[in-house]
C-alpha cells in the first residue's frame, strides 16, 4: 500500500472513531479543542495562551476563543505570570479536572465495551500499533 492510500485509510478509520466517541457526549459539551487544552494543562501544568496555541497548533485567536469558553464555564483560570505581569498564565481548575476525568471515563468505557468484541490477538495488535500512532500524531 502506498503512503497516500494508507494515509486515506488511517484518516477514515480515525475519523470514524472520533465521531463515534463524540456522539456519546451531550450537546453543548466541550469541543475537542477544549478537551485537548484541558488535557494538556492537566498533564503539563499552567501555560500562557500563546504557548498553548503553539502547542495545539492553532491560531492565537482560536485559542483565545477556546480559553474564553473554558474560563466562562469555570474550567480554567487566568492569573498574571509571576515573572512577567503583562503575560497571563492559564491553569486548569478542580472543576476542569473533574469534567476532564468524567469525559475520559465515558470515552474509555465506550472503547472498552467495543474492545470486548475483539479477540485477545486483535487487542494485542491494537496495543502494538499505539506507539506508531503516537509518533504519527507528533509528525503532523
Amino acid at each position: 500500500m502506498d503512503n497516500t492510500a494508507l494515509a486515506g485509510a488511517l484518516r477514515l478509520a480515525m475519523g470514524r472513531i472520533v465521531r463515534r466517541l463524540r456522539q456519546a457526549h451531550t450537546v453543548g459539551d466541550l469541543s475537542l479543542s477544549g478537551v485537548s487544552v484541558l488535557a494538556r494543562l492537566a498533564r503539563t501544568g499552567p501555560d500562557s495562551p500563546g504557548a498553548l496555541a503553539d502547542l495545539e497548533r492553532v491560531r492565537p485567536q482560536a485559542m483565545a476563543s477556546t480559553l474564553a469558553g473554558l474560563t466562562h464555564r469555570g474550567l480554567v483560570s487566568r492569573s498574571p505570570d509571576a515573572t512577567d505581569g503583562r503575560r497571563a498564565v492559564v491553569s486548569i481548575t478542580e472543576e476542569g479536572r473533574a469534567v476532564l476525568e468524567q469525559r475520559r471515563s465515558e470515552s474509555v468505557s465506550r472503547l472498552a465495551q467495543a474492545l470486548d468484541g475483539f479477540t485477545p490477538r486483535e487487542r494485542q495488535a491494537l496495543h502494538e500499533v499505539l506507539p506508531l500512532l503516537d509518533r504519527l500524531a507528533e509528525h503532523l
